[in-house]
């Protein structure tokens, strides 16, 4: 399939890049062999192929949900530059 310099220049703006007249020609060059590539992939007969997502089977890992004891407020304000009570203390960002 061959990209006109039109069609280059077109994605071009969309893609707001100002493109010289030399990216134009080579970037036509490219596009039109990725997509004269991908032409190729139709030929391929894929009835049965089941659609996937990824290539390999992917499981999300998950650890038992426990209760155990969290941080007491005064360990995990331990280390804070500046706290009030049992809260984080930070400088005010909005008048």
């Amino acid at each position: 399939m061959n990209i006109s310099r039109d069609d280059v220049t077109h994605i071009a703006t969309l893609s707001r890049l100002k493109l010289s007249e030399q990216e134009i020609e080579q970037f036509r060059e490219q596009l039109s062999g990725i997509l004269s590539y991908v032409e190729n992939l139709n030929s391929l007969d894929t009835k049965g192929v089941i659609p996937t997502s990824h290539v390999i089977d992917v499981n999300n890992v998950m650890r038992e949900d426990v209760m155990r004891p969290s941080l007491s407020a005064e360990h995990a304000l331990f280390n804070a530059p500046d706290n009030a009570e049992s809260f984080y203390k930070v400088p005010k960002i909005i008048d």
